[in-house]
């Protein structure tokens, strides 16, 4: 029989088997009861996290503790929650819409010096964030910018991570032929960016801006160093509950989970779009 006419067989995929289940069971529960045990101690009063007879039932407190949360004055919840809506949304754009400019230079365009520069950013990585902690407070404080949102901001508008994530992404999934025939057909080079780059990076750039998201929203370091008591954001604002002599830990976790429910949501609205343009992605690469 000739090759070109023999039969190809379909590839069999066979079901997980019991033990990729109980390791994916394991990793789930192990997952989950941080979140529970918040709860469970945030539905309670001031004795459940010290008691040795608790019960693994949530108390009937919650909305009460929530509601000293939210109350609280030295909080300032929603001024806080505010700011964290805002810094993390602007942030979180700003990261994709650059980084993946970034990333298509590197990885579509010829420069001199590419591989280099590219090194470098990555290099940055390795550097610890409080090293650039006192050189970048004193060029906040000579804007001005110090107490201020701009000053939480600006300096995260894009970042080492994002850029050689969508380097890795846009040079893998995107042909330079199509690239090549953008030009050809008289784009320039932001236009060939914008409406043949950019939507081919469309499930990574979801994925970098999830993980962004979440990564600003719970950033506590810099904003408690920039920012002051009359404008922080919601970690910043939460941490006022643990400043006094007695922490009622059942106020804590309720504010914890408050500010864990805004991430929760933007799992469960994202979540299925986020996947179908994962496996959009990875059907056409």
């Amino acid at each position: 029989m000739s090759p070109l006419r023999r039969r190809v067989r379909p590839i069999a995929i066979g079901r997980p088997s019991p033990i990729v289940y109980a390791f994916l069971a394991a990793v789930m529960v192990a997952s989950v009861f941080p979140l529970y045990w918040s709860f469970l101690i945030g539905s309670g009063d001031s004795s459940t996290i010290n008691d040795p007879n608790m019960s693994w039932w949530p108390g009937g407190n919650f909305f009460a503790n929530a509601a000293s949360v939210i109350e609280n004055q030295s909080v300032n919840f929603w001024k806080s929650l505010g700011n964290s809506v805002i810094v993390s949304t602007v942030v979180s754009a700003s990261v994709v819409f650059f980084s993946t400019l970034a990333g298509y230079s590197f990885a579509k365009l010829r420069f001199r010096a590419k591989k280099g520069l590219l090194v470098f950013v990555i290099a940055t990585t390795a550097v610890p964030t409080q090293l650039g902690v006192v050189p970048l407070f004193i060029a906040m404080s000579a804007f001005g910018w110090t107490g201020t949102l701009g000053a939480v901001i600006v300096p995260a508008l894009v970042s080492a991570f994002g850029v050689f994530w969508m380097t890795q992404y846009i040079g893998q999934a995107l042909p330079d032929e199509l690239v090549e025939a953008g030009r050809i057909d008289g784009a320039s080079m932001f236009q060939t960016f914008w409406y043949i780059g950019l939507p081919s990076a469309r499930p990574a750039a979801a994925m970098l801006a999830l993980f962004t998201f979440i990564t600003t929203w719970t950033n506590f370091f810099w904003p408690f160093i920039v920012l002051n008591a009359d404008n922080p954001t919601l970690p910043v604002s939460l941490a006022t509950l643990q400043a006094n002599y007695f922490i009622d830990y059942s106020i804590v976790l309720a504010g914890v989970l408050l500010a864990t429910l805004p991430l929760i949501a933007l799992f469960l609205i994202a979540g299925k779009q986020l996947v179908a343009g994962i496996m959009q992605g990875a059907v056409k690469g």
